[in-house]
């Protein structure tokens, strides 16, 4: 374990934003993990995994924790079902990948979601019909006052939509270090109906679906429609899809016949974040060398040397737009340093 001092984060977060750490420590296992949160010469202190849920808009005056703590296992098994755990530090697709070779289902619709698996309970991760919290058990995590390991079960956890626990009261106290997956062996239930995989598979030419069949589906529309952070610079979505109450929704369609939504319960309607923005007329608008991707109006990108404060202030400009616009308010999906 060696501290660095004035280390570059472009390579350390998806964005590819060039701000300086100015100590910076890569963590692979558990007691060097104790041991540097137990140093008190250093009260400032960032986490940082796989840098995709991130916007950084300035040099950070601490210590920045790498967590690369590496290993996964199966840790029980019967017939039907197996708990699989994945330390913090595993990309999250190449488990999901990990998981699909080994015949386990149940993240197949988030294949490509960029990040590790540290962070995926955080914000409850999720796409196309799927969250995080279907297939969660529990994970462990390090309290910052004790220097403890804690379980967190998924009632513990208060998983919301792109959130939790993790996200609210308990937010910056606690390190996930590793996570526990309850997976399906055999009798996969496949979510297809959601989005375009179903459209998908049929252009695939496969009509009786397994759960690679899906992943594949699943990572040809994201890639359809999501740049490669290695080939332009972002985080994934920006934004949340916000929820909003019918008879709002009822309202916006007087002028918006066409306004998409998808049922929360009997008093709500989620409504499509990229739908409102590519209205405003966002989509694909570039600034100089930073913009709003041309495919998907919830992307931000960083086209080259881009500051974070450029992006800020841009999704700055898209909420307020859109609040104009819709009487809407968009929230950021990533976390702004």
């Amino acid at each position: 374990m060696q501290i660095l001092k004035n280390i570059s984060l472009k390579p350390y977060n998806t964005f590819g934003i060039d701000v300086l750490a100015k100590h910076f420590v890569s963590i692979s296992n558990i007691d060097d993990l104790k041991q540097i949160l137990s140093l008190n010469e250093f009260p400032n202190k960032l986490l940082l995994g796989g840098g995709s849920n991130m916007l950084l808009t300035q040099d950070f005056d601490g210590l920045v924790i790498h967590i690369n703590l590496k290993g996964i296992e199966i840790t029980f098994e019967d017939d039907d079902v197996v708990h699989v755990k994945a330390n913090a530090g595993e990309n999250w697709h190449e488990f999901v990948l990990w998981c699909i070779d080994k015949g386990f289902g149940g993240i197949e619709n988030l294949s490509l979601i960029p990040g590790n698996v540290g962070t995926a309970p955080i914000q409850n991760i999720g796409a196309y019909g799927v969250e995080l919290k279907d297939v969660f058990e529990s994970c462990e995590a390090i309290s910052l006052e004790n220097n403890q390991i804690q379980k967190f079960t998924k009632t513990d956890c208060d998983f919301g939509y792109r959130n939790s626990i993790f996200k609210q009261h308990a937010k910056g106290k606690f390190i996930i270090t590793s996570v526990i997956f309850k997976l399906t062996k055999h009798s996969h239930n496949l979510n297809t109906n959601y989005g375009a995989i179903t459209f998908q598979l049929e252009k695939m030419g496969i009509t009786k679906p397994t759960i690679k069949d899906v992943s594949n589906a699943v990572t040809l529309i994201r890639k359809s429609k999501l740049p490669d952070p290695k080939d332009i610079g972002n985080s994934g979505s920006f934004f949340k899809n916000p929820v909003i109450s019918k008879h709002q929704f009822n309202t916006l369609t007087y002028n918006f016949k066409d306004i998409p939504s998808y049922p929360v319960n009997e008093n709500e309607v989620k409504v499509p974040a990229g739908w409102l923005i590519e209205k405003a007329g966002f989509k694909g608008k570039r600034f100089g060398n930073y913009g709003v991707h041309k495919n998907q109006a919830l992307v931000l990108v960083n086209y080259g040397d881009a500051k974070g404060e450029d992006i800020l202030n841009l999704s700055r400009l898209i909420q307020k737009t859109v609040k104009r616009l819709f009487d809407i308010s968009i929230e950021a999906e990533v976390n702004i340093l």
